[in-house]
């Protein structure tokens, strides 16, 4: 199920890599089962085909869905299970009829505005920044969890809400309590020395 799929979504960033191997990484997040649940391909200022060829490697690595962040084309190129769009980004309601069935959209949200303006074919929200954050640099004033909750509410029915921005093992629950599916981040497990454990907390931390 989708939300289960949401519960711990690890991004993608080469500047926190250092060096290390991108499909490696993600591997170790993943292990097990029993860390992060889905991987979204962030990578910012990247042509499409080095986008694209980080993307087909984690696709065919990974047991779980592998998004791509704000390249739609790139996603159907290399058979990701679905696509993470920004306000700005192409939208993916006139695409709709050429998707693939169970290909996932997301939708980034960080304002009732934005909220009202999302994009009818999102299967999930992404809304942050949950807290103050270093990998984003736009990412607007932290909402904290009262902030996050009062955005989830906005949500159409029953549409699957997690929460980005600074999350760590320490202040994931409460998004998680907030009405929060699950969590994504960057940091918390990219700059890890040990992408593994710190999936497992985390992942822990929001059960």
């Amino acid at each position: 199920m989708l939300v289960d799929q949401l519960r711990l979504m690890v991004l993608t960033d080469a500047s926190l890599l250092k060096g290390r191997d991108v499909v490696d990484v993600c591997r170790r997040a993943v292990a097990g089962g029993a860390g992060a649940t889905s991987i979204q391909v962030r990578w910012k200022s990247a042509p499409a085909g080095e986008v694209a060829q980080v993307a087909r490697a984690l696709v065919a690595a990974l047991p779980v869905p592998v998004l791509v962040n704000d390249r739609i084309d790139v996603a159907l190129a290399v058979g990701a299970a679905g696509v993470h769009l920004g306000q700005d980004d192409v939208p993916a309601g006139p695409l709709a009829p050429y998707l693939p069935p169970g290909f996932i959209v997301g939708i980034s949200v960080g304002s009732p505005a934005e909220a009202g303006a999302a994009d009818a074919r999102a299967d999930y929200w992404s809304i942050g920044p949950c807290y103050s954050t270093a990998t984003k640099s736009d990412a607007g004033t932290p909402l904290g969890p009262d902030g996050f909750g009062r955005l989830a509410r906005l949500a159409p029915g029953a549409l699957p809400v997690i929460g980005i921005g600074g999350i760590t093992k320490d202040n994931a629950a409460a998004i998680r309590k907030s009405g929060a599916a699950g969590v994504a981040v960057i940091a918390s497990v990219l700059a890890s020395n040990d992408p593994e454990r710190a999936s497992r907390e985390l992942r822990l931390s929001v059960a």
